[in-house]
């Protein structure tokens, strides 16, 4: 197996803290009105079809809708960043500080319990989940964890039958995985002081990303 080349250090605190934020997102739906998940997609594709096997069309819509949000999130991230391999460079920021938008706007909607805000929130974790898919042949999902885990036990697997395995990918499974727990973690605290509106945690945090990381790109650009 070849060895992978080192992730650069603004890619795994970047990763990390995606992660991070993607739980925190992912605990504002579970504990809100609709207890939904907004960044896992498993759960709803299977609600989806529930719903249409009990012919309960209204529930059939925002499913379809949810799970489309979640596309169109993604294909704005590959209009914006255009590639999926990550490198620095690409217009991480610009996805980032939409991604911060959306997740604004989907506040007064939650705040009201309409559904549209969880729309907006699924079309913000499909854009994040876009921005950056692989980085040398190492899968970097940052908004969902079920491949992680099942890259995580194949990767240990190998180990315990004497093969090779490269470090990174087992770091990254553990970075995405642990940030996403703890931003589980945190959004159940906030959510327990501020209901709808800690998805502005999230949301200040994504754009604080995305302006992070034009800074550190204009000065990586510069040198």
């Amino acid at each position: 197996m070849p060895v992978l080349r080192q992730l650069p250090r603004w890619a795994w605190v970047g990763g990390g803290a995606l992660a991070f934020i993607a739980g925190l997102v992912n605990a504002a739906g579970y504990l809100g009105f609709r207890h939904q998940s907004i960044s896992n997609l498993t759960g709803s594709t299977t609600l989806l079809g529930v719903s249409i096997g009990t012919a309960d069309g209204g529930e059939a819509l925002h499913w379809t809708l949810s799970l489309l949000a979640f596309v169109v999130g993604a294909i704005a991230s590959g209009a914006i960043v255009q590639k999926s391999t990550l490198k620095l460079g690409r217009p991480y920021g610009v996805a980032l500080l939409l991604e911060s938008l959306l997740l604004f706007a989907a506040v007064p909607l939650l705040d009201r319990q309409w559904s549209a805000g969880l729309w907006l929130a699924s079309m913000a974790c499909g854009l994040q989940n876009g921005m950056f898919s692989t980085y040398s042949g190492a899968v970097f999902r940052t908004t969902h964890v079920s491949g992680m885990f099942t890259d995580l036990g194949v990767y240990l697997g190998h180990r315990l039958r004497g093969l090779e395995v490269d470090s990174l990918r087992l770091r990254v499974c553990l970075l995405v995985i642990g940030s996403f727990m703890l931003g589980g973690a945190a959004g159940a605290v906030l959510f327990e002081r501020l209901r709808e509106h800690s998805l502005l945690i999230p949301a200040v945090l994504t754009g604080l990303c995305g302006g992070l990381y034009s800074l550190y790109r204009q000065r990586a650009a510069t040198q």
